[in-house]
């Protein structure tokens, strides 16, 4: 048994069990946001960002908070919108553990939209983030996004309109060794999601919905309340 013991150490040392995603998949947590999109009168200069509050349960303890925002530009020869902002990241740990974990972000990206069809409106966003993880080194990490809206009690999307949004999120890791002989895997993560949103006003819509979260270590359901906010200032 003696001899054993060096063996297992071993094991443990290069097959480490996951103790720090002591994570209830059965457990649905709740993603409450706002999104803002902000153009200046007659430029092709805007803003963009978002707040995000997330919770491993329904509400109370805390996954991420997220802060971002970004300046935006729209090239008058194109129909894309490229960004370059800034975000601030903590993240706690799952259950009665209160420790959380700090991460600065930069980010770029470029989004572009498709119609397909009369009813179907489709966007595509690129990402390229650069990730300051607290206690770790310099992460990067690429996403693509892809977003449909399908209006359903009328033709377009338009004011106090109901319509069905869908995306699907892959997100694959660039910078694989984050420090202290750690490394990650190419695959970070993917979110799927489904939800009902509504028209309220010109450039104000409220979604409700639903989202599946899985990443290399866990899969976890989501629901999620948003309001998105588009103006001209």
């Amino acid at each position: 048994m003696r001899k054993q013991i060096p063996f297992l150490l071993l094991l443990l040392f290069f097959f480490p069990f996951r103790g720090s995603t002591q994570i209830n998949e059965d457990q649905t947590g709740a993603w409450y946001m706002y999104f803002f999109n902000a153009s200046l009168k007659e430029s092709a200069w805007g803003m963009q960002g978002d707040i995000q509050y997330r919770n491993w349960n329904i509400a109370g303890d805390l996954e991420q908070l997220l802060l971002r925002g970004g300046i935006t530009y729209s090239p008058r020869s194109a129909d894309i919108l490229l960004t370059a902002g800034y975000g601030h990241i903590t993240t706690g740990a799952f259950g009665n553990d209160k420790s959380t974990t700090a991460e600065s972000r930069i980010y770029q990206e470029a989004l572009f939209t498709v119609q397909l069809g009369h009813r179907v409106y489709s966007s595509h966003r690129f990402r390229f983030e650069q990730r300051f993880v607290e206690d770790q080194d310099l992460r990067t990490r690429f996403r693509y996004n892809i977003f449909l809206n399908i209006p359903l009690n009328h033709p377009e999307l338009g004011v106090h309109t109901l319509y069905l949004a869908l995306y699907n999120e892959i997100f694959i890791n660039g910078q694989r060794r984050i420090g202290m002989g750690k490394e990650v895997e190419l695959f970070d993560r993917n979110r799927a999601y489904i939800a009902l949103g509504y028209m309220l006003s010109e450039g104000l819509k409220l979604q409700v919905g639903f989202m599946n979260q899985t990443t290399d270590s866990w899969s976890k359901n989501q629901l999620q309340a948003s309001v998105h906010h588009v103006f001209a200032l």
